[in-house]
C-alpha cells in the first residue's frame, strides 16, 4: 500500500495497482485526475460523438459497468466512467467527516467541464443516481440522454424504507464491511474472481471511510445536506428536462425496486414504459449487457 499525507486531510489511502491486476472482464487501462489535494480515477474509451458517463453507487466502483461498456462501445460512444473518491482505484481520504453529499457532487461537475463532456447519455444506478440526477440541471446543454437504474433522489420529504434504515445500521455496525460479500449475495451468479474484484480496492478497514458514509449521507429530512438541491432536481426533471429517457429496473431489489422507480419515473419528463429485467437485483449492472442493449434498442 502507498500512504501519503494530504495538505487538508489526515491519513489518505492510495490501493496498490497490484490490487487491480487481472480483473475479470475489465482489460481497460486506467486514468487520474487531480482534484483538490487527490488523485481520482476515471475510465476514458472510445472516441464516438456521444458519451456515456456511467457512475456508480455504494458499494461499488467502475467495475460495476463493464458489462455494459462494450456495447456501448460498439455502438460508437465514448465511455466515462469515474470512481468517486474514496472508491476504487480514487484516493481514500481516511477522514470520514471529508465524505460530504457536495463534496461527491462538485468532484462530478468539475470533471464533466475538465474533461469538456458533451451529447451525455447519464447512466445512474444507487449513490450515482442520488448525486448523478442533479447534474443536469446546472449544465443542461451537455446532457441529451438518462439511462436510470434502480436509483431515487435524495429529497429529504419522503419517508425512508425500512430496508434501507436496515441497511444504514449494518454498515454502522460494520465499519469493515466485506465488499466481496456483499455481492456475491447480491449477484449470485457472480464468479469468485468478479466477486473479488469488488473488494480489491478495499485492503483493510482504513480504506473503507467512504463506503461508511454514504449510507449515512442519504438526505432522511428537507434540511439535510443535499436534499434542497434534490428537491430542484425533481422540479428540473418534471418541468425542464427534453432529453430521452429509458428507465430499467432490476425487479429483485428489495429497496431500490419497481414500487420506488415507478414514483421516480413519474418524476422525469415523458420517461417511457420501464424495462423491467426479471432476474437483475439492486446491481443491475451486473445484467447490463442486456440493459445495454434494450437502451441502444430504445433510442435507436
Amino acid at each position: 500500500l502507498e500512504y501519503y499525507i494530504s495538505p487538508f486531510y489526515n491519513q489518505t489511502m492510495r490501493t496498490s495497482d497490484a490490487r487491480f491486476a487481472n480483473l475479470p472482464g475489465f482489460p481497460w487501462a486506467p486514468n487520474y485526475v487531480q482534484w483538490q489535494s487527490f488523485r481520482a480515477h476515471y475510465l476514458d474509451i472510445g472516441s464516438g460523438p456521444r458519451t456515456l458517463l456511467c457512475l456508480h453507487g455504494e458499494p461499488t466502483w467502475s467495475y460495476l459497468y463493464r458489462k455494459m461498456i462494450p456495447p456501448f462501445l460498439a455502438a460508437g460512444y465514448r465511455v466515462v466512467a469515474p470512481d468517486f473518491l474514496g472508491f476504487g482505484r480514487s484516493d481514500k481520504p481516511g477522514d470520514e467527516g471529508f465524505y460530504t453529499f457536495d463534496m461527491h457532487r462538485r468532484f462530478l461537475l468539475d470533471l464533466i467541464e475538465k474533461l469538456d463532456l458533451k451529447n451525455i447519455a447519464l447512466a445512474v444506478q444507487d449513490w450515482g443516481g442520488l448525486l448523478g440526477l442533479t447534474l443536469p440541471m446546472e449544465m443542461p446543454e451537455r446532457f441529451d440522454r438518462l439511462l436510470v437504474m434502480n436509483t431515487a433522489l435524495g429529497t429529504g420529504d419522503v419517508p425512508l424504507s425500512e430496508g434501507f434504515v436496515a441497511w444504514r445500521a449494518h454498515v454502522n455496525k460494520n465499519p469493515d464491511i466485506d465488499c466481496a460479500k456483499l455481492l456475491q449475495r447480491a449477484c449470485p451468479h457472480l464468479s469468485a474472481a468478479e466477486a473479488a474484484a469488488y473488494g480489491a480496492p478495499y485492503p483493510d478497514t482504513g480504506s473503507k471511510a467512504g463506503v461508511r458514509r454514504f449510507p449515512n449521507l442519504v438526505p432522511d429530512r428537507p434540511d439535510a445536506p443535499g436534499a434542497e438541491i434534490s428537491r430542484r432536481a425533481r422540479s428540473w426533471w418534471q418541468n425542464d428536462w427534453k432529453g430521452e429517457s429509458f428507465m430499467a429496473i432490476g425487479a429483485k431489489d428489495p429497496v431500490l425496486g419497481p414500487p420506488v422507480m415507478q414514483a421516480l419515473r413519474k418524476i422525469i419528463r415523458n420517461c417511457p414504459e420501464p424495462y423491467l429485467h426479471a432476474e437483475g437485483g439492486h446491481f443491475l449492472q451486473e445484467w447490463g449487457d442486456d440493459v445495454a442493449r434494450e437502451a441502444l434498442r430504445q433510442w435507436k
